[in-house]
């Protein structure tokens, strides 16, 4: 790793750079916010799971290696609540015994932390092993780094990321839980307010005995190389090689790094996208502190504590929003900006007499593959008294009588074994009709569980969010309601 670098601190550490104190009533401010409105550690059921991402869809995975990764991160959203979630599944060997996993996942489940995309719950049946947080919905650090589009990331962001990062590990080990795996800038993510947060997913490891880190053995701690353990020095050097990322804009190896700073040629690490825009001495100091992170030998590195202690007083811009600072949009952009079919439209505003109108209008062209097993069905006089069922609760929803209609529907749904999400989505509006939104979310969820890719389905669970006062959910559910439309327009 570049060889050893004990002394390189006392020669960067120039005697006018000032120490910084910590100062008490900042930490108290921050403590006091710690306790988050988040539901109790809970396992959950493999149906459920599968339900809330369209059976392990891969149009749902978010982790960055997609499918090629060991242990694939997947989008979801929780049937009932609409709670979006993030599932990591892992492979089936990684945790053979599943008490020891439900273990280790009910210990870093009794973490909660507005620093932390927090462990949610669990779920170990048969040889799964999943685990489920709160979905960030903002990306990653490494998004934002070394793959923007419009602008890079700011410096004063860029500080606001180590300090929570920093805060975040802080709080870990008051808990007892100094050791993250494999800490790195896709860790960090952002969330619907654009504020930076660890992922939880770290504080496990990738499997009972398995690889505690699986980037590049160039950004790999020495010590680890040589034990295969993870201390909590070995997070530091790893928090130094973030410092890295966050200076530079680049993932540059520690080592070549360390070469810059011995030769005194560290400006040359700060990216050339912040030009004029950062203090040299912040830039400066923070060089530092990520070479004493770096430090060959663990106990020449500093601990979590000093950290915050050094990075606390060099925030910019404390009052301004990290949504403004990353130039993203607060949600409250209105749903009609997007480009909304008049369905969406409708659910977007919550005009249920026109969704009715168009449901009514649609018919059920979208179950044309269920139709055809009806009929077969039909011809084998097994379902006749199950369809019509049916017809009398679709002549209930042509004539408004919503109470009928579900009462119809409902007999319909459970007195066979043929799937109609359309069935579900004119259920679903006579609950939103009845003034059941919370009914009328559950079957728009299920409609699009048995199509995945049908953006009625959407549209409809954004008429319940709204409904619900989730007004964020529901714009993000007519995002992808309107992503699906346009891709239909497009084939």
């Amino acid at each position: 790793m570049g060889g050893r670098c004990s002394n390189l601190c006392f020669c960067l550490w120039p005697s006018n750079i000032k120490s910084h104190a910590l100062y008490s009533s900042d930490i108290e401010k921050w403590a006091e916010n710690e306790q988050l409105n988040l539901p109790v550690f809970k396992e959950y059921g493999l149906e459920e799971l599968k339900a809330a991402t369209s059976n392990f869809s891969a149009n749902n995975i978010v982790s960055e290696h997609g499918e090629k990764a060991p242990n694939v991160v997947f989008k979801g959203r929780l049937n009932g609540n609409g709670r979006w979630i993030a599932i990591k599944r892992f492979q089936s060997s990684a945790w053979p015994d599943s008490g020891q996993f439900l273990d280790e996942a009910k210990t870093v489940g009794q973490l909660r932390s507005k620093r932390l995309a927090n462990l949610l719950g669990c779920c170990c049946e048969g040889d799964e092993r999943l685990l489920v947080a709160e979905f960030m919905h903002h990306e990653t650090l490494s998004k934002h780094l070394f793959h923007w589009d419009n602008r890079p990331l700011e410096w004063s962001m860029r500080l606001r990321v180590a300090l929570y990062l920093t805060q975040a590990l802080d709080y870990c080990s008051s808990k007892g839980r100094e050791l993250y795996h494999d800490l790195n800038s896709y860790r960090v993510l952002f969330d619907q307010d654009c504020e930076p947060r660890l992922s939880c997913f770290g504080l496990m490891k990738n499997s009972r005995d398995g690889k505690s880190y699986s980037t590049n053995l160039a950004f790999t701690p020495p010590e680890y190389l040589k034990t295969g353990k993870v201390t909590p020095e070995s997070v530091v050097y790893s928090f130094g090689a973030l410092l890295l990322d966050l200076l530079s804009g680049k993932h540059i190896p520690p080592s070549h790094a360390l070469d810059l700073i011995r030769g005194k040629n560290f400006l040359m690490l700060i990216d050339s996208c912040l030009e004029g825009h950062f203090s040299n001495d912040d830039g400066t100091e923070l060089v530092q502190l990520a070479s004493r992170c770096l430090q060959y030998e663990p106990h020449d590195r500093p601990n979590v504590k000093s950290l915050l202690t050094s990075i606390t007083p060099l925030q910019k811009e404390k009052d301004v929003p990290s949504n403004v600072l990353m130039s993203i949009a607060h949600e409250t952009t209105s749903p009609t900006q997007l480009s909304l079919t008049p369905l969406g439209e409708a659910c977007s505003t919550c005009d249920l007499t026109a969704i009715h109108e168009i449901l009514e209008k649609a018919g059920y062209k979208e179950d044309e593959g269920i139709a055809n097993e009806l009929s077969f069905q039909m011809w084998a006089n097994q379902l006749q008294e199950t369809l019509n069922t049916r017809k009398s609760g679709d002549s209930a929803f042509r004539d408004k009588d919503f109470t009928t209609a579900i009462k119809c529907y409902t007999q319909f749904l459970e007195g066979g074994n043929v799937k109609s999400p359309t069935v579900l989505a004119r259920r679903s509006l006579c609950y939103l009709m009845s003034k059941k939104p919370q009914e009328a979310l559950a079957d728009a969820m299920q409609a699009q569980v048995q199509f995945s890719n049908w953006p009625t389905a959407f549209y409809l669970q954004a008429a319940a969010l709204f409904t619900l006062g989730m007004d964020s959910d529901a714009r993000e559910t007519l995002k992808d309601g309107s992503s699906l439309d346009f891709r239909r327009m497009r084939q």
